[in-house]
């Protein structure tokens, strides 16, 4: 691949290409003033992303979470919506040690939009794949996140869980677990870490 920059200019030109005005003052009026907004749909950055891959083929793991930095470093909301998706379509190379990369993403997010998909289709199916030390090695950066002060961190420790039990295989006592953690002392309640609980439970988890 290029230098993760050319890609990254790739589809952001694209994605600018495909804006629209009355989308992008939409999206902030929605999503808030924290960042840019080109006005690209959903439908137009999954479909850039797509190209981008055809454009620079055979895209290994380095190149993968490289473009996806590239890709979130800039202040712009679409752009940063390509890095997910990017990530979701090479959820198969991601590794244990990725999430140290992605636990800034969350870190710097600001939006559900951003931080939900980043975990439910991201984190989630990662790990549902990882085994052995790898899987211990991931379970305790999400025992670290769902302890820690950062209300987007715990949210993300809990929602994590979200793709395992949707897919019959999620992991009760893990669960409790982490919810023991993400609501421990010191911790004060957070309507949006609440609400992920919620959104677990009702996906079967006890």
């Amino acid at each position: 691949m290029s230098a993760p920059g050319d890609a990254a200019d790739f589809i952001a030109d694209a994605l600018q290409y495909e804006s629209s005005w009355e989308r992008a003052e939409d999206y902030e009026r929605r999503l808030g003033a924290g960042l840019e907004y080109y006005g690209a749909s959903v439908g137009a950055v999954r479909g850039t992303v797509r190209n981008a891959e055809r454009r620079f083929p055979d895209l290994g793991h380095d190149d993968v979470t490289a473009l996806a930095a590239e890709l979130w470093s800039r202040p712009v909301f679409e752009c940063r919506l390509a890095a997910v998706v990017l990530l979701q379509s090479a959820v198969r190379l991601l590794r244990a040690s990725d999430l140290t990369r992605i636990e800034g993403f969350l870190r710097s997010a600001r939006l559900p939009d951003l931080a939900d998909p980043l975990v439910v289709d991201v984190v989630g199916p990662m790990l549902l794949r990882l085994g052995g030390q790898d899987a211990a090695r991931a379970a305790t950066v999400l025992d670290r996140w769902a302890a820690g002060q950062d209300a987007a961190l715990r949210r993300a420790a809990v929602l994590a869980h979200l793709p395992a039990f949707r897919a019959g295989r999620g992991d009760d006592a893990r669960f409790r677990r982490t919810v023991r953690l993400v609501s421990g002392a010191g911790q004060d309640r957070v309507p949006a870490v609440e609400d992920a609980i919620g959104l677990v439970r009702g996906s079967g988890a006890g």
